[in-house]
């Protein structure tokens, strides 16, 4: 039986939250932050396979984080590299090549189950589908000469995670040569030639990615 599969990134050093822990260890009302991210995909499907990145560096500290926590959710560790596009790609030999895959932040807990549910319908509809939020704030482009100008802000999403897609699909991608303008995944199966179809996010699946945005995730629970 082909199930579910998320690969969660969890490379981050934590340099902007300054300090020595990384920002995916860091706890958020007690609970790693990581923890929380892999039991909200756990709640949105049981069955759903998790594949965890993680430097090796940190994987000791990762295994002792989840004896002292008692947290025994099901998960496979795979090693990060030096980019994200690596990262993943590491993430993916560790999966078959059919059914469907996401990716995620290891550092996005709050995505919401029926988000998770969005993006994988319709990948399987569509071979390809990202979380995306409007753009609420004035955009300005930075221009050759040094100034800059307005755009029309509803012409740009905000994009999120899980980025979902067929699994043959993504295998296929992630087997080019990476280049340095692959920013996700959506970006990687674009190069390759396929159309990414968009999905509505949830403004709350938000990044934790500096101290204020701890500060927002006590809020949000």
């Amino acid at each position: 039986m082909v199930h579910d599969a998320v690969i969660i990134v969890a490379g981050g050093k934590g340099l902007r939250m300054g300090g020595e822990v990384p920002k995916q260890f860091l706890p958020v009302r007690g609970v790693p932050v990581l923890m929380r991210t892999i039991e909200t995909f756990k709640r949105w499907n049981a069955e759903v396979e998790v594949v965890v990145v993680l430097p090796v560096e940190h994987q000791d500290y990762w295994r002792a984080l989840c004896h002292r926590h008692s947290f025994g959710t099901p998960h496979i560790v795979a090693d990060g590299g030096a980019t994200r596009f690596h990262s993943v790609l590491s993430g993916l030999s560790h999966l078959p090549s059919d059914g469907l895959i996401g990716v995620h932040d290891g550092v996005r807990p709050f995505v919401s189950a029926e988000v998770i549910a969005r993006c994988y319908a319709a990948a399987a509809e569509h071979g390809a589908a990202v979380p995306v939020i409007p753009v609420h704030e004035t955009v300005r482009r930075l221009a050759a000469d040094g100034g800059s100008v307005t755009v029309p802000r509803d012409d740009y999403r905000l994009v999120q995670t899980p980025q979902v897609f067929d699994a043959a699909l993504l295998h296929a991608a992630y087997a080019c040569d990476y280049n340095p303008s692959f920013t996700d995944d959506a970006s990687v199966v674009e190069a390759y030639g396929h159309a990414v179809h968009l999905v509505e996010g949830n403004r709350e699946n938000i990044k934790l990615t500096t101290p204020f945005d701890m500060i927002v995730a006590e809020a949000l629970l």
